[in-house]
């Protein structure tokens, strides 16, 4: 699916403050809630939706923002490492956008990122 071929190379790293840009983002009564180093740049959940900001270029001035509501997340599944040679974990979701992998490495813990997942679907907020 073209729409997301961007979004399959996103990489989480580990847990980060939120960045202080991302609060010109939120809406009214919309807060961060936990922020991931990515490659270049952050995701972030929200209340709401998960953000995620990517730098690009070679001085990364120009950024692109995704913001996905969870509400268009249908179904989701995390799958841990599963050692030495396989390192890193990975998320999928699928979605009124379509199918989405997101993959951790070490620095990410897949279980808080499974909670927050089940947290953000399963409640309304």
């Amino acid at each position: 699916m073209p729409e997301t071929a961007d979004i399959l190379a996103w990489t989480l790293q580990q847990e980060i403050q939120t960045p202080a840009d991302v609060q010109g983002l939120l809406v009214e009564g919309e807060q961060a809630v936990a922020s991931f180093k990515t490659f270049r740049d952050s995701a972030t959940f929200t209340m709401k939706r998960l953000i995620v900001r990517d730098a690009q270029g070679f001085t990364g001035k120009k950024v692109e923002i995704y913001s996905l509501p969870y509400s268009s997340i249908h179904m989701w599944s995390t799958e841990n490492a599963g050692g030495m040679l396989d390192r890193d974990a990975e998320v999928e979701l699928w979605t009124k956008a379509g199918h989405i992998k997101v993959k951790l490495t070490k620095g990410a813990d897949i279980r808080r990122i499974d909670s927050l997942l089940a947290w953000a679907v399963l409640h309304s907020h």
